[in-house]
């Protein structure tokens, strides 16, 4: 048995194998899986029902798995960004800040090579997806 909040096999496994640069994304119940997610990616589908399992609540449990180095979000057209993103920025702390993207850049940038991990949350907010790119763990000092 693991004695970490982590429990999901596939997301384990997932995380495992991807390292520096990998990109993570959580996205909310709108997001168009089918269509808009990298050849590499596993889907894992945490979409329960609506609300269950939020896309914070999912952030708060990967931070404590893995360093984060970059961090993105859409943008609404209509500019502002939504209440959310405060969310997921206070959950990293003030590194990395969260980089606003439009939304097929953003959707670009989740259909790379690189993204090895998407996570289907039942988060029913607007424009709550974050795409996470996995950093460098350093080596102890000893």
């Amino acid at each position: 048995m693991l004695k970490s909040r982590l429990l999901h096999p596939e997301i384990l496994s997932a995380l495992a194998s991807g390292g520096h640069g990998t990109k993570v994304l959580i996205a909310d119940s709108n997001y168009p899986f089918a269509t808009k997610c990298g050849p590499n990616a596993s889907i894992v589908y945490l979409n329960l029902c609506p609300g269950k399992l939020s896309a914070t609540e999912v952030l708060e449990v990967l931070l404590e798995q893995i360093p984060v180095e970059a961090a993105s979000v859409i943008r609404p057209d209509s500019g502002g960004l939504p209440p959310i993103v405060e969310e997921f920025q206070r959950l990293l702390g003030p590194e990395p800040r969260i980089q606003p993207l439009g939304r097929f850049e953003f959707y670009d940038q989740a259909k790379s090579d690189d993204c090895g991990l998407v996570i289907a949350t039942g988060e029913q907010r607007t424009y709550a997806c974050i795409l996470l790119t996995i950093g460098v763990v350093e080596p102890e000092q000893g």
